[in-house]
This record gives structure tokens, C-alpha cells and sequence, in this order.
């Protein structure tokens, strides 16, 4: 069962997006409805993906409804693993307003072909990590120094391992 927001929550919330559609969004209220700390929006802003916002007399930013739909944009988009410079492209294409389906599709098409990437990679970690274990199994009373894990995380990448009476101490 669900459990319901706090009435205090609720009533935030509500405030945050009556604020958000008069334009009256105040940085700490958009990091609140967003989901995301103000140091997020500091960031975007910087990098350039969320435009800078209006100020106020007093020179306080204050945001509205268009400013919380881009940053739930680009924050779903992050949590689907785009990179920022992946946002930035499929921002320029909103902001071009001449964009095609097809175009949009090619991104995510893209980004999935990296996503499948990852995946092969971490399945072969997986088995490493794996066939890593199995031999800890066979090995499970050898001494620390022993420790096929150990030996292997050790081991030289360029395909040398350690002479097996080689002892490792701290700092050596």
C-alpha cells in the first residue's frame, strides 16, 4: 500500500507548482519539486543546460513551469544514462523546434547501442569476477598470501605475474 505524502508535504507542493505557474519559483522550491539539490541546478546552469533565470528586484532567481518541465527532462534523461552532451543534443533539438521523430529516435537508438555496450561488459566482468571466486573456493584454507583473488588483482596487466615465492608488504 502506498504510503500518503504529510498533509505539510502535499500543501508544499501544491505552493511549488501555483509558484511555478505564475513564474515565482524560487531555486530551493524547484530543487524540491524536481526532486534534485539546488547544487544540481547551480551545475546545470553553469554547463549551460538550464537557461539562466529571471531575476527578481532584490536580484533572487526565480523559475516557472516551463524551467521545471527542462530540468525533469534533463534529470529523467540522466537517470536513462545519457550523457550530458547527449541531453545537450536532444535539448538543441527542442529548442530548434524543427526536429523530427526520426531524429529524436536515432539518439535513443544510439544511446542504446552504448547501453548494450556496457551491459556485454559488465556480463564479462561478472564472469571474471566469478571464475575469480570459484578458484578462492578451491583455495579456501591456502594462506592469505595465497589467495588466488589477491594474486590475480596483483597481477601485472601487460601479462606478468608476480614470482609465486614474492611476499608483499605494506608500501612496497
Amino acid at each position: 500500500m502506498a504510503k500518503k505524502p504529510a498533509r505539510t508535504e502535499t500543501r508544499l507542493s501544491r505552493l511549488a507548482i501555483s509558484q511555478a505557474a505564475k513564474g515565482e519559483l524560487r531555486r530551493g522550491a524547484l530543487a524540491r519539486l524536481c526532486g534534485c539539490h539546488i547544487e544540481t541546478i547551480r551545475f546545470y546552469e553553469k554547463e549551460g543546460i538550464l537557461q539562466d533565470p529571471r531575476r527578481t528586484a532584490s536580484g533572487q532567481r526565480i523559475y516557472g513551469q516551463a524551467d521545471v518541465k527542462r530540468l525533469l527532462f534533463v534529470r529523467r534523461c540522466r537517470e536513462l544514462g545519457f550523457t550530458l552532451d547527449q541531453v545537450r543534443n536532444l535539448l538543441a533539438l527542442v529548442d530548434g523546434q524543427a526536429f523530427t521523430c526520426a531524429q529524436v529516435r536515432d539518439h535513443a537508438l544510439a544511446h542504446r547501442q552504448e547501453v548494450s555496450r556496457k551491459i556485454a561488459d559488465l556480463k564479462k566482468i561478472e564472469q571474471v569476477l566469478g571464475d575469480l571466486a570459484a578458484q578462492c573456493e578451491r583455495a579456501q584454507d591456502a594462506a592469505a598470501p595465497d589467495c588466488p583473488i589477491i594474486e590475480t588483482l596483483f597481477a601485472d596487466q601487460a601479462g606478468l605475474t608476480p614470482a609465486p615465492d614474492s611476499k608483499r608488504r605494506a608500501g612496497a
